[in-house]
């Protein structure tokens, strides 16, 4: 596969973001709330400029929040004209993935499987391949009855 991918921690997890899909991996600063926003949604903060909509990635995925967001690392993503960023517990290095995803095996819970395009290898072992649409979606929400 050899794609570049932000390997990063997610709620305990390895997980890598393919970097094709970065713009930047922010610190970041100051967060203000969005009344009304969905509990994932954390907030605005700016990047040169811009407004960035704040993903906690560990609630979008059903895991509880990120202790402190600010001064946290986040992966700046692009999707629908609308910029992101992805709050992860700590981003490691930039890394090749070296397989093309395989299918998540269960026992990741609901989140990751709904959020993670697959598992792929990489030199320091597996990592979940975050799908950053399905994580920008948020948490998997059940049919209505």
């Amino acid at each position: 596969m050899s794609e570049l991918m932000l390997m990063c921690l997610i709620a305990g997890r390895r997980a890598a973001i393919p970097t094709a899909r970065m713009l930047s991996v922010i610190e970041i600063e100051t967060v203000t709330p969005i009344p009304l926003a969905p509990d994932f949604i954390v907030g605005l903060t700016a990047l040169r400029s811009q407004a960035l909509t704040v993903v906690d990635c560990r609630i979008a995925l059903g895991f509880p929040a990120s202790e402190t967001v600010e001064g946290s690392r986040a992966a700046v993503v692009e999707h629908d004209g609308h910029r992101y960023a992805l709050v992860v517990d700590e981003a490691f290095d930039v890394a090749q993935a070296l397989t093309a995803p395989a299918p998540v095996p269960g026992g990741f819970g609901a989140g990751w499987q709904h959020a993670a395009a697959g598992m792929v290898e990489t030199e320091d072992g597996p990592a979940l391949l975050v799908d950053v649409e399905r994580l920008i979606q948020g948490p998997a929400r059940a049919a209505a009855a």
